[in-house]
């Protein structure tokens, strides 16, 4: 096992020294692991020069192997401690940016005190970024916005979060208690960049079908949509939590409810095959108490 670590830190690094770094070994240490897992294979995983490590093609497919084979003995490692003392040890958890912010500040003191054996690790990235992650064993659960395409993963819905439309007090539907979605389409749209789950989500409630559609100003987060809002450039959509954590607070914006209304859902999700499903079901349900209530 050591040495499939030595050959996978070799592999992303491409080079000895750095990968004996990561694995907290002497670089002697580490080469004398790939050789000695050359002559196990009887194959060379790596060749060397004085300039660089380029993996040969056997050496990426074990490599590729060694991935899993490291993962699920971590999972066997989280599973037995998990047995013995659940929520403790630790959990690599991922956050899109338009939950994390607005809802990290709130929940994790509380869960600090409630699990004060459990330390969280948080990532910040896209929902595509955070589910490759997942897949390939980097973070053990992640934190989401739904409906979203997450293929196998196992899914804990957390709560409701209601879209308010969002626009400048001077805005000719500034007075109204709601806004019919069709309303949506004759206004000027602020988005989020391409990759933000929210922006399909907003462009779904506005009945545009196509994701490429183009609007006057893709920002890369939601802080500047409201900045941009508050000076009349256009509207935009905001989540409620997002709006209870403050967002507009001294804006100068106005909101109202869409008519229907619509929502998207936020949701814990983890791999099925995880040896520690049970914590995260513990960490979902405590989560939906601290937000809901329930």
């Amino acid at each position: 096992m050591k040495q499939l670590q030595y050959l996978v830190a070799l592999a992303e690094t491409r080079h000895f020294g750095r990968a004996a770094a990561r694995c907290f070994v002497t670089q002697s240490t580490l080469s004398a692991g790939i050789r000695d897992l050359e002559a196990a294979l009887e194959t060379t995983v790596a060749e060397r020069s004085n300039r660089n490590v380029r993996m040969t093609r056997v050496g990426m497919q074990v490599t590729e192997r060694a991935q899993t084979l490291l993962r699920a003995a971590e999972e066997i490692v989280d599973m037995a401690k998990a047995a013995a003392s659940p929520m403790t040890g630790d959990i690599r958890l991922g956050v899109i940016p338009t939950i994390g912010p607005f809802l990290l500040p709130r929940v994790l003191p509380a869960l600090r005190e409630q699990f004060p054996a459990l330390t969280i690790y948080l990532s910040e990235e896209q929902t595509d970024t955070l589910l490759a992650q997942l897949d390939d064993g980097e973070l053990d659960a992640a934190l989401i916005a739904l409906p979203y395409a997450t293929g196998t993963l196992d899914i804990e819905i957390i709560q409701e979060d209601e879209f308010l439309f969002a626009c400048y007090r001077k805005h000719p539907l500034c007075a109204r208690a709601e806004v019919p979605r069709a309303a949506l389409a004759r206004e000027k749209l602020l988005l989020l960049k391409e990759g933000h789950c929210l922006r399909g989500h907003a462009l779904d409630e506005c009945g545009s079908g196509d994701r490429r559609v183009r609007s006057q100003f893709e920002a890369s987060s939601l802080h500047t949509l409201v900045q941009l809002v508050a000076t009349g450039i256009g509207v935009t959509l905001i989540p409620r939590l997002a709006v209870d954590a403050g967002i507009i607070d001294n804006t100068g914006i106005s909101l109202a409810r869409l008519a229907p209304p619509a929502a998207r859902q936020i949701g814990l999700a983890w791999r099925h095959s995880s040896l520690r499903a049970s914590d995260f079901r513990t960490l979902a349900r405590a989560l939906r108490s601290l937000t809901t209530g329930e």
